[in-house]
């Protein structure tokens, strides 16, 4: 690892400060995983001045001891194990209600809504890189880095987000929302190292979390299940009403919208012979349809809470139908599609019809030539079916 704690004046060292690393302050987010300690530590060894901080989300409960859960009890332990290894002040902030307002709310909110939240897209956007930062800036940090698998470099018009070297661990899909002043402080140690190098220096550090596994569930839904959270944030989530087929047959029963996501195929109670999706859902009726999977297909979709990090206006890449990459789900590579105008509000016309595309998921855009260049994105607030019987 280079050892820029000696840079001569002017030249810059590895985070891009003209200043040794010893008089630059950074704010290093420790979840207590091994991304996040592993960033702390490198940081660390060449000589920067860490503050290592960790948050408390929520009410630990039963996910204190659930492997593969996040930002619970034993994380804040470990995060704070980390730091005493590493040699730099650790401190646990309690945004408890911050996150339950700002994301577990709004989770249940989205799916009574009849929407599919992505909570920690909502995270990264609002306790992460709006409270987290704020803190950061209030401590003097020169900057705030995380141990995220994405890409910050710059370019002629400012910072640029790119995709992860590792398309593996490519976290750009949750990270659309990050706005250009969030970017300027920002920054990504991890973005162009291979999960195993990270690894490797964990070992390497001798760090106590180099063997813990990735965590991969939602950190307040340790149970898996959704509905169970919902329903216990708003009581009335339970409401029942009818599963209907898009030819207008009335199929059955359901107990409430919560328990499905467009593109759904199992447990939906209901057999009629052929295979059937959520194809659509209605929460002001309380009616799931249903309907065979060529029904799934999207041609377009318009977007909510937009946030742009192309070059130029949004608004001149939609009056030029800008070829873009557009992404809608994480698990999904992007696909070719040009921006553009439905109605008064900006679109996403895809090349050829994408499936199963869900209202309150992102919509994640990349650059058409570079393919690694995140332009921004928004949440999907309405899509545009293939099918006609979807268009109302």
């Amino acid at each position: 690892m280079t050892d820029l704690m000696s840079a001569p004046a002017g030249e810059l060292n590895s985070l891009g400060f003209a200043k040794p690393p010893s008089e630059t302050r950074v704010v290093a987010a420790m979840s207590g995983g091994v991304d996040s300690s592993v960033v702390a530590a490198m940081l660390a060894d060449e000589g920067y001045d860490v503050v290592g901080i960790t948050l408390q989300l929520y009410d630990h409960g039963a996910a204190i001891e659930k492997k593969g859960a996040c930002c619970a009890g034993q994380d804040i332990h470990d995060a704070r194990n980390v730091a005493d290894q590493v040699g730099i002040p650790h401190y646990v902030l309690d945004y408890e209600s911050r996150f339950k307002e700002q994301v577990m709310e709004d989770f249940a909110d989205t799916y009574m809504a009849g929407s599919t939240p992505i909570p920690c897209i909502r995270c990264n956007q609002t306790v992460k890189f709006k409270d987290l930062l704020a803190t950061a800036k209030e401590l003097g940090a020169d900057c705030l880095a995380t141990g995220h698998y994405i890409q910050r470099s710059d370019g002629p018009n400012g910072a640029e987000l790119h995709r992860a070297e590792d398309a593996s661990r490519d976290q750009s899909y949750f990270l659309f929302a990050t706005t250009r002043e969030q970017l300027d402080y920002l920054r990504f140690p991890l973005g162009g190292l291979p999960k195993t190098r990270v690894r490797e220096l964990a070992e390497k550090y001798n760090l106590p979390v180099a063997t813990k596994p990735d965590s991969q569930d939602i950190c307040f839904v340790p149970s898996g299940s959704y509905a169970d959270v919902v329903k216990k944030l708003r009581p009335a989530a339970g409401r029942g009403g009818e599963i209907v087929h898009l030819d207008g047959r009335v199929l059955g029963e359901h107990n409430g919208v919560i328990h499905y996501t467009i593109g759904q195929r199992r447990g939906l109670g209901v057999a009629t012979g052929e295979p059937l999706f959520v194809v659509k859902i209605d929460a002001a009726t309380r009616r799931v349809i249903v309907g065979p999977r060529e029904a799934l297909l999207t041609a377009g979709l318009t977007m909510e809470e937009l946030n742009w990090l192309g070059d130029g206006s949004l608004e001149d890449a939609c009056d030029k139908g800008m070829p873009v990459l557009a992404r809608v789900r994480s698990t999904r590579e992007p696909l070719p599609a040009r921006l553009g105008w439905d109605g008064n509000g900006p679109a996403v016309f895809f090349d050829i019809p994408e499936e199963g595309v869900a209202k309150g998921q992102a919509c994640v855009l990349y650059d058409f030539s570079s393919k690694s260049r995140v332009l921004g994105g928004g949440f999907i607030a309405s899509t545009i079916a293939a099918d006609e019987r979807l268009s109302a």
